[in-house]
């Protein structure tokens, strides 16, 4: 296959455009600053908050059997200000829209559109289970997932197979928030946050891949399609299951009121102290065989496994 990939340098991205170099796959990336790419790469500029794309740059690419969309603003990165949700809004919703624009107007269209979102489309909806037909939430990140989905639609209006990928917690040793906390657990100060009751959906890293993977060759998967594994967690449960893997106690609880006086409450009851028991229904009824179901395995197998 011959794919484009946003957000090629981040976590997720970057574990897919090795696997796909692994299995003999080439790869045309989506930057911001050319660089001298590797093996089986290419390298297309963009400035999407600028709204440039190097249209020329992706026809001599393509043709493309698929494009993996995950370009977009961190998150947790810093502490939410009025300007820095802005910054996370419109990183993905113009980026989305740049590139489904640029997709309609190729020679020659992609069949297939993966376009990362999150479970936070959800909001914070305590214990019950929620599928890809559950409604959405309330709450920033909510909002941040509705308008980054919508902006997607017109690729499917235009005949491009499109998955929305609503993506948990992603388990690695590597990177995202899960890996920022492995040197507190590692030093044997690691514990729930809050009440711990709150619910995380998470999925390994392998298993993030596996999921992007399945969905650009099943050509019967389109719209929302969760990538969370089919146990989720309390926030309570992944510690235990962390400590236990490092060999180390997990008595340590860092109260909600110290989150929200270095987050900003609405930065920690949505990211940390709310939660989503999410189900991929979807993946599962599409014949998707996880790599890592069971929480305790994960963690054991991210630990001390390449991811």
């Amino acid at each position: 296959m011959n794919l484009l990939v946003t957000g090629a340098s981040g976590l997720i991205g970057s574990a897919l455009v090795a696997k796909l170099r692994t299995d003999g796959h080439s790869v045309a990336r989506l930057v911001r600053t050319a660089s001298v790419p590797g093996p089986a790469t290419t390298e297309v500029s963009w400035a999407p908050d600028r709204g440039q794309i190097d249209v020329a740059g992706l026809e001599r690419a393509g043709p493309f059997d698929g494009v993996v969309h995950l370009a977009g603003a961190g998150i947790g990165d810093r502490r939410w200000s009025d300007d820095r949700k802005r910054v996370i809004l419109r990183s993905r919703t113009e980026s989305t829209r740049l590139l489904v624009d640029t997709l309609l107007r190729l020679s020659s269209r992609p069949p297939v559109l993966v376009s990362a979102s999150a479970v936070g489309f959800y909001g914070d909806r305590g214990a019950e289970e929620l599928t890809e037909s559950s409604s959405a939430g309330t709450g920033f990140l909510s909002e941040v997932c509705r308008t980054w989905e919508g902006s997607a639609r017109p690729a499917a209006e235009g005949g491009i197979r499109t998955v929305l990928l609503r993506t948990g917690v992603v388990l690695s040793r590597h990177g995202g928030a899960w890996g920022k906390q492995l040197p507190l657990f590692r030093a044997g100060v690691g514990g729930r946050m809050g009440s711990g009751r709150q619910y995380r959906s998470w999925i390994t890293l392998d298993d993030e891949v596996g999921a992007i993977l399945h969905c650009l060759s099943d050509g019967g998967l389109s719209g929302p399609v969760n990538a969370t594994a089919p146990a989720p967690a309390t926030d309570a449960q992944l510690a235990r299951a962390l400590g236990a893997g490092l060999h180390r106690p997990t008595v340590m609880v860092v109260p909600a009121v110290a989150l929200k006086l270095v987050l900003g409450a609405e930065m920690a009851q949505e990211l940390v102290l709310g939660g989503q028991r999410v189900r991929p229904e979807v993946l599962t009824a599409r014949g998707y065989r996880f790599a890592h179901p069971a929480l305790d395995e994960a963690v054991r197998s991210v630990l001390t496994g390449p991811g």
